[in-house]
This record gives structure tokens, C-alpha cells and sequence, in this order.
């Protein structure tokens, strides 16, 4: 008779085994991903980054850039009338004084509109005075007239006075009486229409004159002012100054308004810069800047922001204030510290080359010991030459990884040894 054989509890347990090294598995990797550190880790050398102190301190708001030396003003030669050179009386670099000529220029066709000016204003000169002659003819011919009508009137009214006298003593005719009257009202109207024509003659040939005078006064100052343009075939020099540049060669022609050289006005300096257009809406008129030359500090200050913006920077014009350097040239470079705003205190980290890489949003936070770095949000807000300014997320005394993160990647925690 069969037995039925009983397993054994160790069998019993054999047989959930691989249930419970899968849920101690599963637990493992529960507590793993709960309590766990997860961040990827590299680790590297401490002689490979540069570790900066984050400090409390003064930040000057400014921005370090450089300019250029440039006379204060610049003036362009450009000869009003055009021509051919026929000679360069001064080289470039020449100092000259305000009038001085610079360029002799030659033009024939300009000597042409002269001689015909001239003959123009000759022959309206001989027309005038033609007309003149005739208007004093005809002013004595109407004299004449008016004088014949005084004395033909005069006789009339001496007839018309006889014959009324002759009449009332009924020594002549009724007729001859009203003949007489008759001629001499006829010579009084005739007088009076005479005596009217003259005088609106009169005013007309004033008139005409008076038109003819001005016309004649327009053509001599035309004539004037061609001549005044061969003048200005000789460029001459607008201010005292240094001629920076002459680009023309004898037999060029130029044309009116074409720029031919330019002076440059040595009384005083200007330092023009090409500053970065981040700076754009923070650089105004009247703001100072300082730089040193020969162990001296000197002053400028803002005096025109250019609002173009070229490849990436814009320009600005700056006065001295106060002393000039000694031996200042044009072309010379300063090096300028603009400022943008007063010191005020504010948490600072040195540049680095970190916010090449992170924008100033992040940066690596290294432990109290020193042995690791940990990534931390930040945000920056000003900086200058030296320092960034933190505005969230470091406090006085940590310490940062200012130098390059290109090797960094991703990793969130650096292992330093």
C-alpha cells in the first residue's frame, strides 16, 4: 500500500524562492531610486579649475573699452564749381590757415558763360540807354504838343470871348457866335484828352523804365556772381587746420561737390570708441570716463552715442575734461573705463570663462571641504571688467569654479582630487 510522502518546509520555501529575490530585488531598486544619489559625476583635477571666493564688496558699474584719437572736427574739401587741377599748391600734412589756397582748378566752360554774361549785360546796357534817348524824344514831343494845344486853346478862347462880345452888340451873326464857341469847348476837350494820354504815356514809360533798370541790375550781379565762381576754381581752406588728405592728381578732372581731401581741426581732440551694443541704452550724453597714460589720470566725458549699430557695437565721442596728454597725436588708441552708474555694495564673483557656457544661469558650488562641486541656479546681473554681480543664488564666502566648463558636459557633480 502506497504512503503518501509530506514535504518538508525547506522544500516548501525552495519552491517561492525566486518570487522573494524578486520582490528583494524590486525593494532594492525602490530604495535605490528613493534615497539614492542619481546625478552623473565626474571627476577631475584640482589643478584643472580655477576655484574663486564669492565676496561682499564695492561694484564700480562700468565697462572698459577702447578709442581712438580723432581731431575735434573734421571738415571734407569739396570744390563748389567743377574743373580741371592745374596745380596742388600744398601737400597733405601741410599746416594751413583759412583762406589759403589748396587746389587751382581750370575751366573753359566757365570762362565761356563769362564772356556771354558780359556781352549780354553790354547789350541791355546799349538797349537802355536807347530807350532812354527815345523816351526823352518823345517827352519833348509831347511838350511840344501840349504846349501847341495851350496856345491853340488860348486863341480860341480869346476868338469865343470877341465873338460873344460882338454878338450881344448884334454886330455878327448868331452863327458865327455858336462857330466860335464850338471851337473853343472842341480845343478845351481836345486839350484835356491830349493833357490825360500824356500823362498815362507818362506813367508807362516810367514803369518800363523802372522794369528795364531792374533787369539791368539783375544782369550786373549776375555777372558778379559768374565771375565770383572763377574764383572759386581755387579751393581754398574753410578753417585753420592740417590738410589730412588730398586725393586728386594735376589733369583730374573734378566734378562740383566731389570730395577731394579733408582738414583736420588741431585745436582740440576727440577719443572716439566702439563700445558692445549690450550697452546700448545704458551709455548717454554727460556720462565720464578715465584712463591712464605716463602714470596720469585724465577725464573725458560723453559728448555723442551713435545710434547705428555695426557688427555688433556702436560708436561714441568723447571730450577732455580738464588737462590733455602731452605729445597727443591723431590715431593714438586709450584705453577707456566708462562709467555706467555709482559704486554701490553687491555680491561678486570674478570673470571666468564659465559664463561662456552657462550664460550666467548656473554655475559649480564647491562643498564646505572642498572635495566636490555641485551645479547651482544663479542669476547675474551687472558686471564690468573684473567682477559679475549676483543677484540670486551664492552667498559671501562660498566658493565657485570660475574657469571653463567645456569638459563638464552635463554632469551635475564634480569630484575633485
Amino acid at each position: 500500500m502506497d504512503r503518501k510522502i509530506e514535504k518538508t518546509r525547506a522544500q516548501r520555501l525552495m519552491k517561492h524562492w525566486p518570487y522573494m529575490a524578486g520582490a528583494a530585488l524590486l525593494l532594492a531598486v525602490g530604495c535605490w531610486l528613493l534615497f539614492g544619489n542619481h546625478a552623473s559625476t565626474l571627476r577631475i583635477s584640482a589643478d584643472d579649475v580655477t576655484v574663486s571666493e564669492v565676496s561682499r564688496t564695492e561694484f564700480k558699474d562700468y565697462v572698459r573699452t577702447n578709442g581712438q584719437v580723432l581731431p575735434i572736427q573734421v571738415v571734407q574739401i569739396s570744390p563748389e564749381e567743377g574743373g580741371i587741377v592745374v596745380e596742388k599748391v600744398v601737400e597733405e600734412g601741410t599746416h594751413v590757415k583759412k583762406g589759403d589756397v589748396i587746389v587751382r582748378l581750370s575751366n573753359s566752360g566757365l570762362d565761356l558763360q563769362i564772356l556771354n554774361a558780359e556781352a549780354e549785360l553790354a547789350e541791355k546796357q546799349n538797349l537802355l540807354r536807347n530807350t532812354q534817348v527815345a523816351m526823352q524824344q518823345d517827352r519833348l514831343n509831347n511838350m511840344t504838343e501840349q504846349a501847341q494845344l495851350d496856345m491853340d486853346t488860348e486863341r480860341k478862347q480869346r476868338a469865343y470871348e470877341q465873338s460873344q462880345r460882338l454878338y450881344e452888340q448884334k454886330l455878327i451873326s448868331r452863327e458865327e457866335y455858336l462857330q466860335a464857341q464850338e471851337d473853343y469847348q472842341l480845343s478845351q476837350k481836345k486839350r484835356s484828352l491830349v493833357t490825360k494820354r500824356l500823362r498815362q504815356d507818362s506813367l508807362y514809360r516810367t514803369v518800363q523804365m523802372d522794369q528795364m533798370e531792374d533787369n539791368l541790375e539783375n544782369m550786373r550781379r549776375n555777372v558778379v556772381l559768374v565771375r565770383q565762381r572763377k574764383d572759386k576754381l581755387e579751393v581754398r581752406s574753410a578753417i585753420d587746420g592740417e590738410l589730412g588728405l588730398l586725393d586728386v592728381e594735376l589733369g583730374q578732372s573734378i566734378s562740383p561737390g566731389q570730395k577731394i581731401g579733408q582738414l583736420n581741426d588741431l585745436s582740440d581732440y576727440k577719443v572716439q570708441a566702439q563700445i558692445d551694443e549690450h550697452y546700448i541704452d545704458r551709455v548717454r550724453q554727460g556720462l565720464t570716463a578715465t584712463f591712464t597714460r605716463s602714470d596720469k589720470q585724465y577725464e573725458l566725458q560723453v559728448r555723442k552715442v551713435y545710434p547705428e549699430v555695426r557688427e555688433g557695437k556702436f560708436r561714441c565721442d568723447f571730450v577732455f575734461r580738464g588737462p590733455r596728454p602731452e605729445n597727443i597725436r591723431t590715431g593714438q588708441t586709450y584705453y577707456l573705463d566708462l562709467e555706467l552708474g555709482q559704486p554701490e555694495q553687491a555680491v561678486l564673483i570674478p570673470r571666468g570663462t564659465f559664463f561662456q557656457t552657462t550664460g550666467g544661469q548656473w554655475i559649480f558650488v564647491l562643498s564646505s571641504d572642498g572635495s566636490r562641486a555641485y551645479r547651482r541656479s544663479i542669476r547675474i546681473g551687472r558686471q564690468n571688467p573684473q567682477y559679475y554681480e549676483v543677484l540670486e543664488g551664492l552667498e559671501p564666502g562660498e566658493r565657485v569654479v570660475t574657469s571653463g566648463y567645456e569638459a563638464f558636459r552635463d554632469n551635475e557633480v564634480l569630484v575633485i582630487r
